[in-house]
């Protein structure tokens, strides 16, 4: 588990951006069954990757069509974390990344390796792309 000096300031990086940080596996059963689409983002502490994925979601966020925005830490929120990768199979454990939902369905994912070494706007603009796609 990493240390709360270190994840609370990348937790509230997303939470500043609309994204409601969920703690608890009912918390995260609530939002992905919930109808309509929700975004789930896997926030982490990794910079490779980490350092594009919460631009690229805050980016993402902005789009008129942005669904329900969520957030679970990797490393931090244990039972919130291991509930949505619960939703994710076969999709295997994989942080940061990103899934949108729709009516509790797994629609689109964008896994780690997706996203290093790729810019926030490109990950920003597949977002967008499921956004529209989906919801």
């Amino acid at each position: 588990m990493y240390p709360a000096e270190i994840v609370l300031p990348m937790k509230k990086e997303l939470v500043d951006a609309g994204f409601e940080d969920l703690t608890t596996s009912e918390a995260v059963d609530s939002a992905i069954s919930s109808q309509g689409g929700v975004l789930v983002v896997i926030n982490s502490v990794c910079g490779c990757a980490a350092g594009n994925a919460r631009p690229a979601a805050r980016i993402a966020a902005e789009h008129p069509k942005a669904p329900k925005l969520v957030t679970v830490f990797a490393g931090f929120d244990k039972e919130a974390v291991d509930q949505v990768r619960k939703y994710l199979l076969p999709y295997p454990p994989s942080s940061p990344s990103m899934a949108l939902f729709k009516d509790g369905k797994l629609m689109h994912m964008i896994e780690r390796h997706n996203i290093e070494g790729s810019p926030a706007t490109l990950i920003a603009d597949s977002l967008k792309g499921a956004f529209e796609e989906y919801l």
